[in-house]
């Protein structure tokens, strides 16, 4: 091994000064030394190897926490790795062309319906809630804290979509918006009351009986593109269904009810989906 100065390591890996700073901050390409008296870094030749993969994983597009998390990996492991980042990327990819054909094809006076749409009836239901505005950052920690205290506090369970858990999109969460969003479990109505009291930090309310549209999310790809669009397919079926019902007073989406994306973790391993977006909808009496 042969240890050269930040600088001929930044010529021969052709990394820049302030990139070679960042990666030993995040800890992903540290010097094998640095001099106390003057805080210049060294590195050993050894790790231009490493630096010239980083480059490679960075024109992929990985965070410098999976990259990070690579170079730890044994080879075999490390392409393994890479190979199930580069497929979730071309899914990723695939959805963002839908969503791109999509708003063509709306531009040019088209409403395409992008997934397949079906129908459900729910029955009347009572919730344990937890409600919040939260920005991008913060969606997945509040769903980790849901999941949390149902984790720590088990609920009785009621089998089917009906007993799932939901996620209730009253907003939209995106770099702009902050929702609000709603957790939903559903519990026994004879217990309601009674396990209301054991989590107060939740609230408890009834959803009314209804009819919902819904749609299977995928599993792979980009999470917001497929939710966009699932939404959009929901709602153009909607709009037809309203074109349909003129006349019928058909009213859809009252304002009790909201999108929503139901978590079924019995369908794991099944080939029922695992997750849907629903959009409830009424027939007015």
């Amino acid at each position: 091994m042969k240890e050269i100065s930040i600088g001929e390591f930044a010529r021969r890996s052709r990394l820049s000064l302030k990139a070679l700073r960042l990666y030993d901050e995040r800890g992903v390409l540290v010097p094998s030394r640095v001099d106390h008296a003057s805080g210049y870094r060294y590195y050993d030749t050894v790790q231009l190897e490493q630096a010239r993969l980083v480059v490679m994983l960075r024109q992929l597009q990985l965070p410098l926490a999976a990259i990070k998390e690579l170079l730890a990996c044994d080879p075999a492991d490390a392409a393994a790795r890479i190979a199930d980042y580069w497929r979730d990327a071309e899914a990723a990819h695939d959805a963002r062309r839908e969503l791109a054909d999509y708003l063509v094809s709306r531009l040019r006076g088209k409403r395409p319906v992008m997934y397949e749409v079906a129908t459900r009836e729910m029955p009347e239901r009572s919730l344990l809630c937890l409600k919040r505005n939260v920005d991008e950052q913060g969606r997945w920690a509040f769903g980790k804290e849901f999941i949390a205290i149902m984790r720590e506090r088990p609920l009785p369970k009621i089998e089917g979509r009906a007993g799932a858990a939901f996620c209730i999109w009253w907003g939209l969460v995106d770099g702009d918006s902050d929702g609000p969003i709603e957790w939903c479990k559903p519990v026994p109505a004879a217990q309601a009351e009674s396990l209301a009291s054991q989590y107060p930090e939740l609230s408890l309310r009834t959803e009314p009986a209804h009819l919902e549209a819904f749609v299977a999310l995928p599993d792979a790809g980009d999470e917001a593109v497929h939710w966009h669009l699932a939404g959009e397919s929901l709602q153009a079926w909607a709009d037809e269904q309203e074109q349909e019902h003129e006349g019928e007073r058909l009213a859809l989406t009252p304002e009790d009810l909201g999108l929503r994306i139901t978590y079924l973790a019995s369908a794991l391993g099944t080939e029922e989906p695992y997750r849907d977006m629903a959009l409830p909808f009424a027939v007015a009496r």
